[in-house]
């Protein structure tokens, strides 16, 4: 399995990084899965040569525009390049009724157009889980405000298991999501002053030891974090960044 990231950022492009998107890519699979879709996750799959067409599946985490707000220019690329597969979003619940919303402020009218393909919205709730196109994503709650829930995801593939953080505040939920992952890609937004609902390295370092997972990977860095990397003693992703499980 290749993991890309094509979106190793923040919200805010601090670092010059492109917003949350992880491009899983199964061995000898036919499709491919996004882990997040922020807004600038079309430039990234295309700068990388990840065809968007590929993607049959994508796990949001959350609401907010740098995780799920590339997905309306998902969609409409897939009209406008005479997509047939269809795009599975599996998300928290809103993420339909949020998508609709987001895509008719960014393009009017869009959401009555009649495309080549289906477009099919799986809405998950904490504690529950949603199997599709060979894909099994289990969803946990996480602490953060996104005007829905957030989720925490473990997504399981090919064979392997991604655990996901999200945004979140450091939650003992994250040792049951990292549990047995062959990769836990985790956010580390803060060093000096911590954010309310994002996760401060620190606490993150008072409880590495229970974190039991194949490999970690920190993401969404803000400025704090990126100034410590040589420090850090953690792997910190970059745009670009291929993992081989």
């Amino acid at each position: 399995m290749r993991v890309t990231m094509a979106g190793a950022g923040n919200a805010f492009g601090d670092g010059g990084l492109l917003q949350s998107c992880v491009h899983v890519q199964p061995a000898g699979a036919d499709g491919a899965l996004l882990i997040d879709c922020g807004a600038s996750a079309l430039s990234g799959l295309k700068r990388l040569g990840l065809d968007p067409g590929d993607v049959a599946v994508v796990a949001v985490s959350h609401l907010h525009g740098d995780h799920f707000g590339g997905l309306p220019y998902l969609i409409l690329d897939g009209q406008f390049s005479r997509r047939l597969r269809p795009l599975h979003l599996v998300g928290p619940p809103g993420l339909g009724e949020r998508l609709e919303q987001a895509m008719e402020v960014l393009f009017p009218g869009s959401t009555a157009v009649t495309r080549r393909f289906a477009v099919r919205v799986h809405e998950v709730a904490p504690g529950s889980r949603v199997e599709v196109e060979g894909c099994g994503v289990q969803a946990f709650e996480a602490d953060h405000a996104a005007g829905a829930v957030a989720l925490a995801l473990r997504v399981e593939v090919g064979g392997r298991t991604i655990g996901y953080s999200g945004d979140s505040a450091w939650t003992d939920t994250l040792i049951e999501v990292a549990d047995g992952a062959d990769l836990f890609v985790c956010e580390a937004y803060t060093f000096d002053r911590p954010v309310r609902y994002h996760l401060h390295v620190p606490d993150l370092l008072a409880r590495l030891g229970e974190l039991r997972c194949g490999r970690l990977l920190l993401t969404h860095a803000g400025p704090q974090v990126l100034a410590r990397r040589a420090e850090l003693g953690l792997e910190l992703a970059e745009d670009g960044m291929v993992v081989e499980l």
